[in-house]
């Protein structure tokens, strides 16, 4: 660990075991420590780097300050060789920024709970839906798409309320400022410029129009023998589209693209079926939007789950259909990208301390295709191995072919305690 990062760690570890030393028996911690080395054989045009490492400590508290009310927080510490992460320490609690920032509260937020009356605010997590490969009603969970299909969520500033009674539940949101999903680095392998283009075409970074006002949702949930629930979300798109201008520079043509998240409203339905054989799950939404830009279209997941000894076997397709087209052609999209595509997973659990998987998504005209296969390993009470190797082929016209250039492989370390 070089200097810098020893400097940054140093004040961070003081300020959380000081915090552990106060609380005493209503505090309990965890955290990690993690190493991650991906090594990617192929160049891409914009993007000669082979290699990338990144550090992550994070860190987690839960503070017990009254019978009813506890107190949440974590904060995330990032150093990365490829300068996908901000150097400099720079607080922002929206995430907004492009790059990943160098100190991150991850969580801080207040939860209270009597009887079947749940209310958090602050920042927080916060999903919604039943299927486990797409969710197209997951309208609360932003995320980190610096690399595209290895990502992770980003928390919200949110209100929630939920309130449960026997087999039914209501779950209330409210947002006064949306988080919106941090998409990959314009000089970077996950942003593929279209080979096509004449040499004298720059494309430039116009910024971006973020939403002025928040975003809320409803969602009622049913459990029984079948579970199934109904949803509605009314705000923004978390992800972004671009308007385009041009310009001229001497010889060259300037292009700049200013991202805008469109208003949008949901409705939706999920519901889990068990069977004797497998379990079925199914998830829907339909999203419609005032913004003239914006398509009005629906998406839906439909899912097989089986458990044979220590094998979770799940497959299934999500489709797409658009009910009136936008004028806006560019957009960033990895939620419609994965659509009209089957999509697999296998898990098996050797015993204990290690396991292996396999992720796969394959577009139904065979465009476009991506399998991980992974290791995982535990070494004694706080050490955890694991390897990956993603393979991406495909057509430069589809959402996932066009990272064929992006095959890679990961090598992660993490101390946990």
């Amino acid at each position: 660990m070089n200097r810098k990062a020893r400097g940054v760690l140093r004040p961070v570890l003081l300020i959380c075991f000081t915090v552990s030393a106060l609380f005493g028996q209503d505090y309990s911690q965890r955290g990690f420590l993690e190493t991650r080395f991906t090594l990617y054989p192929r160049e891409a045009p914009n993007d000669r780097a082979h290699s990338v490492v990144e550090g992550l400590f994070r860190y987690e508290g839960f503070y017990k300050a009254a019978g009813s009310l506890q107190i949440n927080g974590a904060v995330d510490v990032r150093l990365d060789s490829h300068h996908q992460g901000d150097r400099q320490l720079d607080f922002s609690w929206w995430d907004r920024q492009q790059k990943r920032p160098l100190v991150a509260v991850r969580r801080l937020s207040g939860h209270y709970h009597t009887g079947g009356l749940s209310i958090e605010v602050g920042k927080q997590f916060i999903r919604w839906g039943k299927a486990d490969i797409i969710n197209p009603t997951d309208r609360f969970a932003p995320r980190d798409f610096l690399t595209v299909i290895d990502n992770d969520f980003l928390g919200i500033t949110a209100a929630r309320v939920t309130y449960e009674r026997g087999s039914e539940t209501i779950d209330a949101v409210w947002s006064p400022n949306i988080t919106t999903s941090r998409i990959p680095l314009p000089d970077q392998r996950w942003v593929v410029v279209p080979g096509t283009l004449p040499n004298n075409v720059v494309f430039r970074d116009g910024g971006a129009l973020y939403p002025a006002s928040g975003h809320g949702g409803l969602r009622w949930n049913h459990v029984g023998v079948l579970e199934f629930s109904a949803s509605y979300y009314q705000g923004f798109n978390h992800l972004p589209s671009f308007e385009s201008a041009l310009s001229f520079n001497g010889n060259n043509v300037v292009v700049d693209l200013q991202s805008f998240y469109p208003r949008m409203k949901m409705a939706g339905m999920d519901a889990a079926i068990p069977l004797r054989w497998f379990g079925i799950k199914a998830e829907a939404g339909y999203f419609a939007s005032s913004d003239p830009r914006a398509d009005d279209y629906g998406q839906y997941v439909l899912q097989l789950e089986r458990h044979v000894g220590e094998w979770t076997f799940v497959g299934g397709y999500a489709g797409e259909w658009v009910a009136t087209d936008g004028t806006l052609t560019v957009d960033f999209a990895p939620d419609r990208g994965f659509s009209k595509t089957m999509l697999g997973s296998a898990r098996y659990v050797i015993d204990t301390n290690r396991s292996i998987s396999v992720e796969t998504a394959i577009r139904q005209n065979a465009d476009g295709g991506w399998v991980r296969a992974e290791y995982s390993q535990i070494f004694g009470q706080h050490w955890r191995a694991t390897a990956n190797f993603s393979i991406i082929r495909g057509e430069p016209t589809d959402f996932l072919g066009q990272y064929h250039r992006n095959s890679h492989g990961v090598l992660i370390l993490r101390y946990s305690f």
